[in-house]
């Protein structure tokens, strides 16, 4: 899954599990463009406080990126697979989501950087047409260009609406709108124009006292009346236009209607003609049988009447014990049915009785026999469950692959938290040892000062004194120089045996790498051992 996500590392198999699992998630997570700061590169092999930070680092993140699953930093540090291999599943899903998103955008932003510079042969405009096209176009925009026909002298107004209305008169539009209000107040046209246009030069007064006076003219009203109606006259041909538009629309409807109504007409009307065939042929028949029965009787009737009174009585009595006899032989033919189908039933309950006795019977013996054996079964349980329980037992007592594992990595644990506060506590001692050096090297060297100074001053009474004093401060420097030297010695031991120790600590570095690939080797061997025994028992058996 991790190399599927880009995570490449983890290929190394000089890498320890815990540094693969922390690396690839932080890939995942770095490709999702959160922010996390870890430098897994050059921080493998850390140590128990490095691990807990890195994985609470990173179970900070993982509800900032909406994960549904929750996870502990002690499971990641424990390696706890079984709960870190969904969520590795779904960061690195999250991560192909992403980088997918995230080429499209960088080919879509190409393209356009691209589009922005050139173009395709096929998508080149058609340079006659442009050049053709550019005068009529510079020749339509200078036309309707706006053109400044009037400018203010006089300082810009404070009110927007009269800024905005000065500005429309100075390029030719009419100030209408604040007309219009004026209008509905019930105001002169004149006032109207002289309190829009008081500001305007003087120049162009002419101009507007010569539109005041056709605005006070009957032909100013009569020019207003006329522009009013032909305004009504057009919106009310409009509305006659839009009407007989829908009118249109409705006719056609009405003729899609008639069609659709003329043709299941059509269909109706055929099947129709279909039933009116077959109710003819059915009238014909009904016809021919009713001349039948018609012959039957005139011939009755003429027979009939050749009959005496005691023929007719005997006749009509015959008739009816025909008619009963009929009945009677219908009634017994019902009768013999239904006898029949209850002989039919009364068997079938007769062998489902016979049958059930028996099985019974052997219902009753097999029961007694099933008891038996059930309780001879339920011994048997027992014996075996007290010989299981005993098993598991025992196999309990033996620990299993797994746990001596996992007891072998709560060790190594526990022996990296010792060596590391040994380290720290090996730190506090040689941080003391040195200063308590320092200490002892700068009282020796302010003794040594204070004594200079009060030799100093008894040196000078005399000459004996002084070259006393010359003595002994040459014997303090060459026991300085002597001092440093030994320093200097030990200084250059320590930094040997550092390096010896960095040799060593390399080495044991490359040893526990070898020994981590010999261990997946090992256990990978084991495991297939485990399976051909298994394959070698399913063959026997």
């Amino acid at each position: 899954m991790l190399l599927d996500a880009g995570y490449f590392r983890a290929k190394i198999k000089g890498l320890s599990e815990f540094d693969k699992v922390v690396g690839g998630m932080t890939w995942c997570i770095d490709i999702c463009r959160m922010d996390l700061d870890v430098d897994l590169l050059f921080q493998e092999n850390s140590t128990i406080g490095q691990k807990i930070a890195l994985t609470e680092k990173i179970v900070a993140v993982l509800p900032k990126m909406n994960c549904p699953l929750m996870i502990e930093p002690h499971q990641i540090q424990g390696l706890d697979f079984v709960h870190i291999h969904p969520v590795i599943e779904w960061l690195v899903k999250k991560s192909i989501e992403n980088r997918e998103e995230h080429g499209d955008y960088l080919l879509r932003y190409a393209v356009h950087q691209f589009s922005k510079e050139y173009c395709f042969p096929h998508e080149k405009p058609n340079e006659n047409f442009i050049l053709r096209a550019l005068p009529n176009i510079s020749a339509v925009q200078n036309k309707y260009r706006p053109q400044r026909k009037f400018r203010r002298i006089e300082v810009e107004p404070k009110d927007t609406f009269s800024r905005v209305q000065s500005t429309l008169f100075e390029y030719g539009h009419d100030p209408t709108q604040e007309c219009d209000s004026q209008l509905h107040q019930n105001l002169p046209l004149t006032n109207i124009f002289e309190n829009s246009f008081r500001r305007y030069t003087n120049s162009k007064k002419a101009n507007f006292i010569f539109i005041l006076k056709l605005c006070k003219s009957e032909i100013a009203v009569k020019f207003f009346a006329f522009w009013y109606k032909t305004l009504q006259l057009l919106f009310q041909l409009n509305i006659s236009i839009f009407k007989l538009k829908k009118l249109e629309k409705q006719l056609i409807t009405i003729q899609l209607g008639e069609k659709i109504e003329i043709r299941r007409l059509k269909e109706k009307e055929g099947v129709l003609l279909k039933t009116k065939e077959i109710v003819e042929l059915k009238l014909k028949e009904s016809r021919e049988q009713l001349i039948e029965l018609k012959a039957k009787t005139n011939f009755r009737k003429t027979n009939e009447l050749n009959l005496s009174d005691k023929e007719k009585s005997k006749v009509k009595q015959l008739e009816i014990r025909l008619l009963i006899n009929n009945s009677l032989i219908e009634q017994e033919n019902q009768f013999k049915e239904h006898c029949k189908l209850e002989k039919a039933r009364l068997q079938a309950l007769i062998k489902e009785i016979g049958e059930n006795k028996k099985d019974d019977l052997e219902a009753e013996d097999a029961l007694k026999a099933l008891n038996e054996q059930v309780s001879e079964a339920r011994i048997n349980l027992a014996k075996v469950s007290r010989a299981e329980t005993v098993l598991y037992r025992l196999i309990d007592e033996v620990p299993t692959r797994a746990e001596l594992a996992q007891y072998q990595r709560r060790f190594l644990e526990l022996y990296n938290q010792v060596s590391a506060k040994h380290r720290e506590t090996k730190q506090f001692y040689t941080l003391y040892n040195t200063l308590n050096d320092q200490h002892q090297y700068l009282s020796k060297e302010l003794s040594l000062l204070n004594s200079i100074y009060d030799g100093y001053n008894s040196s000078l009474k005399s000459i004996n004194a002084k070259d006393e004093f010359i003595c002994q401060l040459e014997n303090i420097i060459d026991g300085i120089k002597h001092n440093k030297l030994k320093v200097e010695q030990r200084r250059n031991e320590e930094r040997d045996l550092k390096e010896k120790l960095k040799g060593q600590l390399s080495s044991l570095i490359d040893q526990q790498r070898q020994y981590a690939s010999l261990l997946k080797q090992f256990t990978d061997e084991c495991q297939l051992n485990q399976n051909l025994l298994a394959q070698v028992k399913n063959a026997t058996v």
